[in-house]
């Protein structure tokens, strides 16, 4: 009798330890699988978790060496993960700017719209420019919003975004040359400048220089692109190699102009200094401190943009996209500065802004009426 007893209690303790066994390798395998379901997958993210009650997911019984059975788990995920594309900083970073020259520029109109003292062809042309920086700002941000949330493949899309960024940010350059020659011109002649002739002159060159940007910027959508021969494309894809190099050649023409211009400007500055004896040494610290703004306006114009215009007669689509974007976001500042440049420093349009916000102006205000001589 007590042999009996002592088979059944071994016997039961043998069947407990190889449910043991079972349960411990169950759950080891379990474990294993979650892990393998849920870690490890940077940039990737999974449809489903594991489910060991899922009907996808099939269990097979193996024989260990010892002649105990342990589930293996055989999973058959329904879907599969699905791998998102990874943000570029570079594009964060141009979406960013693209944010802050709309708000600067939308002020810039606003201000401008709302109040009818500035309607000076000076004005017309500051408005010019905040309206090509404005679009010029939305187009990098509709450019973050293609390549991200839109299907960029579609040729549509692409034409469109680049037509955008090609005609705004050429008659951003064009408008700074239209106020570089307004600005010549108010000292060369000085006494004829504020007539209707020049108001006429102003409005008709505003025109034209929309008109070529516009029809610089359907270039692309017109047949000029790349699109079936990806050998020829530029830095800036859809723009074609010889497109982008007539559009930076275009823009050293520009800016060459420019430098001939402001040095004129500093001339016939100082021979109006000379020829004011009594007042000599007030105009020459003025003169001194203008051809200083001067001088600092146009580096900075240069620094922003002659980098990518060099880098876009030298490179092509085959060079690392890093270089395109450090080459492309200086020029995108350019943007940025320019309504501190040509706008916030006007006395004018400071007191337009000092009334809208708080209904008042600094008394240290200058109120002597600008003008487009004015640095």
């Amino acid at each position: 009798m007590n042999e009996g007893r002592k088979e059944g209690r071994r016997r039961m303790f043998l069947f407990c330890g190889i449910l043991s066994k079972k349960r411990v390798s169950m759950i080891l395998s379990l474990a294993a699988v979650a892990a393998m379901s849920s870690g490890g997958g940077s940039g990737l993210n999974s449809s489903s978790s594991f489910d060991p009650f899922d009907s996808s997911t099939s269990w097979s019984l193996a024989e260990d060496p010892g002649n105990s059975s342990s589930l293996t788990p055989d999973l058959q995920p329904a879907t599969t993960a699905v791998a998102f594309s990874e943000v570029n900083p570079w594009d964060v970073a141009l979406c960013v700017t693209g944010t802050l020259i709309s708000c600067e520029n939308a002020l810039v109109i606003a201000v401008l719209f709302y109040t009818p003292t500035l309607r000076a062809p000076m004005f017309v042309l500051i408005g010019s420019l905040a309206a090509a920086d404005l679009l010029a700002g939305l187009g990098l941000i509709l450019n973050f919003v293609f390549t991200y949330l839109v299907d960029a493949s579609v040729e549509f899309v692409t034409l469109l975004s680049v037509a955008l960024l090609i005609s705004a940010f050429s008659a951003s350059v064009l408008n700074i040359l239209a106020i570089t020659v307004d600005r010549y011109l108010s000292l060369y002649n000085a006494l004829t400048y504020h007539t209707e002739r020049t108001v006429t002159f102003t409005y008709v060159m505003v025109v034209l220089i929309w008109a070529l940007c516009l029809t610089l910027g359907l270039l692309p959508a017109l047949g000029w692109n790349c699109l079936r021969d990806e050998s020829a494309c530029s830095i800036c894809r859809p723009v074609t190699k010889a497109n982008a190099v007539a559009l930076a050649v275009a823009f050293l023409l520009v800016f060459a102009l420019m430098m001939q211009l402001y040095l004129q400007i500093c001339r016939i500055a100082f021979r109006h200094a000379q020829q004011i004896a009594v007042q000599h040494q007030f105009i020459a610290m003025s003169t001194t401190k203008g051809v200083s703004t001067l001088s600092a306006i146009l580096c900075a114009f240069g620094a922003c943009w002659l980098p990518f215009a060099m880098y876009s007669i030298v490179a092509d689509s085959s060079y690392p996209a890093i270089y395109t974007y450090a080459a492309v976001l200086p020029a995108t500042c350019c943007s940025v500065i320019n309504p501190i440049v040509y706008a916030f420093r006007n006395p004018d349009i400071q007191k337009s802004l000092w009334m809208a916000c708080c209904g008042c102006f600094p008394s240290n205000l200058s109120l002597r009426p600008r003008t487009s001589s004015d640095v």
